[in-house]
């Protein structure tokens, strides 16, 4: 499937960068990726998700041949490891009492799993020796959890698409590759657990950001904290410079102009988002919150917030594209220096309850932090009554 406008391709060069999660082909001319229309209601949404849980785009071309995370894997990357740095394993597909007689500290056992994919979010082929020849990841690596429900081991349960996964250390995984420079090494552990910079390959600078979720999107314009584009702009995107998967992405506002043959992203990005739409957001269980407290926290709300995050869970970026510089909410703009549009979009609040940290560099530990933040920086001057009420309306979203 290809874009709405008229692609214009000329002369290409390879650029792999060892030390970069991307590859990419650097090209000239070619015109800003547009949005795609909506895939045709009668198309089960069944493909979306084994694209979101299976599919890598051809990424196999930087997690194996550039980053050789394969090898990395089936010597030193044992189970005990692998749950240590967020990595979720899909009890569904474990073969009874697996995990009682395997031994969890013997990266054999990460290739036996990896064998019957059960690794969220990893795919890897396995040939007769047990070893892995090839090795990608998929959407589901990030943007899906486990309920941790089927073993007494934290990281091994029923998938949970949609769920940002906060345990998982994107930038310590990446820095076990023997490709990477010490001194980029250092910057990939210093992200820490659940916050990755989409960034960091392209300019070299580092201000990673909280994984967001990826449920709740289906009457949200753009996805992404920064608002450069739809929710197809943004799959493209990461699809293609971030995972490394083989396809094409231009934005010439980015200096950006990725083409490939075959492309081998651009024709599943319908399906994938139409998937992503259906990921409703989670409730809040029963009894986590104070319903009394919620009910007058929801008036504070729409008082104070409800301008910005209109209804709660929508956005006023919707419908006009409204941006908000960093200063207005007292957000550190160092992020947002380094995008298109330099300011942010105002975040649809959606399963607040279920994955501290808040903002888009987690800076808010707590939503007592949230709100405790808008009441200085937007000098609200709540009661604490009126904070711990809006805290329990937040907890409902």
């Amino acid at each position: 499937m290809r874009t709405q406008h008229e692609r214009r391709r000329g002369s290409c060069k390879t650029v792999r960068a060892a030390a970069a999660a991307a590859i990419a082909l650097i090209v000239s001319g070619a015109p800003l990726f547009a949005a795609q229309p909506r895939q045709s209601a009668a198309e089960p949404t069944a493909n979306g998700q084994q694209i979101f849980r299976f599919d890598t785009f051809g990424d196999e071309q930087l997690w194996t041949d550039v980053l050789q995370m394969n090898q990395v894997i089936e010597t030193s990357v044992d189970p005990i490891t692998a749950l240590a740095v967020g990595l979720k394993v899909d009890a569904d597909v474990l073969p009874p009492g697996i995990l009682e007689t395997a031994d969890l500290g013997d990266p054999a056992t990460t290739v036996a799993l990896l064998k019957l994919n059960a690794v969220v979010g990893v795919q890897a082929t396995v040939d007769a020796e047990n070893h892995i020849t090839r090795l990608g990841v998929t959407c589901a690596l990030c943007h899906s959890t486990v309920d941790d429900s089927d073993s007494a081991i934290k990281g091994i349960g029923h998938r949970k698409d949609g769920w940002p996964n906060r345990d998982l250390d994107p930038g310590r995984i990446i820095a076990l590759s023997p490709a990477i420079p010490d001194e980029k090494k250092a910057v990939y552990n210093s992200w820490g657990p659940g916050k990755y910079d989409p960034r960091f390959n392209i300019d070299g600078l580092s201000t990673p950001l909280v994984l967001p979720p990826a449920y709740g999107l289906a009457k949200v314009d753009n996805e992404t904290y920064t608002a450069e584009g739809p929710i197809f702009y943004w799959n493209a995107y990461v699809a293609v410079t971030q995972m490394g998967g083989h396809g094409n992405f231009s934005d010439p506002r980015l200096g950006i102009d990725i083409v490939q043959t075959p492309d081998m992203v651009t024709s599943k990005l319908p399906a994938l988002r139409d998937y992503q739409f259906s990921l409703t957001t989670p409730p809040p269980p029963a009894g986590s919150y104070d319903a009394g407290s919620a009910l007058r926290g929801r008036a504070v709300f729409n008082r104070n917030c409800g301008t910005c995050h209109i209804h709660g869970d929508g956005t006023d970026n919707n419908n006009g594209g409204k941006l908000h510089q960093p200063e207005e909410t007292g957000m550190d703009g160092a992020y947002a220096a380094r995008t298109t549009t330099k300011a942010y979009r105002t975040t649809p609040l959606r399963g607040l309850w279920q994955h501290a940290p808040y903002f888009h560099d987690g800076s808010a530990a707590t939503l007592a932090d949230v709100v405790d933040h808008y009441d200085q920086v937007r000098n609200l001057q709540l009661s604490e009554q009126q904070r711990h009420d809006l805290v329990e309306y937040l907890k409902t979203l």
